[in-house]
Order: structure tokens, then C-alpha cells, then sequence
């Protein structure tokens, strides 16, 4: 079932999103959901349990540490 809702946005805001939807040749409601729908299942989300349980992983700390070392070094390779 379908739900309405609101949304207050500044006048420059409500633009972008009307040029963006005008672009995508859509209404502004579906384009607000598309573009919901593409962010929400492109971002990648942790629970607070989560970050906990990796942030006390020693290891998986030291490792995650080294890699931004490596990087900032250029010591990889892109495969």
C-alpha cells in the first residue's frame, strides 16, 4: 500500500530535484523515490553492533590500518 508523505526542502533544493526529475522524465513523487531507492541500496549501512564487534577486532583493526598505510604508499596493484 502506498504512503504519503512530506518533505520541506529550500527552493534550491526543490529545483535540483525538479531538473533531475524532468531529466529522468518522470514525476517529481517517482523521481523522490527512485532516487531514495538508489541511494538507499547503493549505500552500505553498519549497526552500532556491528561497528562495535569490528572495532574490537584487533586484528581486523591492525589490518584495515595497514592498507591505508599501503595505499597512501602506492605499495598496491589494481586487478
Amino acid at each position: 500500500m502506498s504512503k504519503t508523505i512530506k518533505l520541506r526542502v529550500t527552493d534550491d533544493v526543490y529545483k535540483m530535484i525538479e531538473t533531475a526529475a524532468d531529466g529522468h522524465r518522470r514525476n517529481l513523487s517517482d523521481f523522490v523515490e527512485f532516487a531514495t531507492l538508489q541511494y538507499l541500496t547503493s549505500a552500505t549501512y553498519v549497526s552500532d553492533t556491528e561497528m562495535e564487534l569490528i572495532l574490537n577486532d584487533a586484528e581486523l583493526v591492525a589490518n584495515l590500518k595497514q592498507g591505508l598505510e599501503d595505499i597512501k604508499k602506492g605499495d598496491y596493484t589494481e586487478i
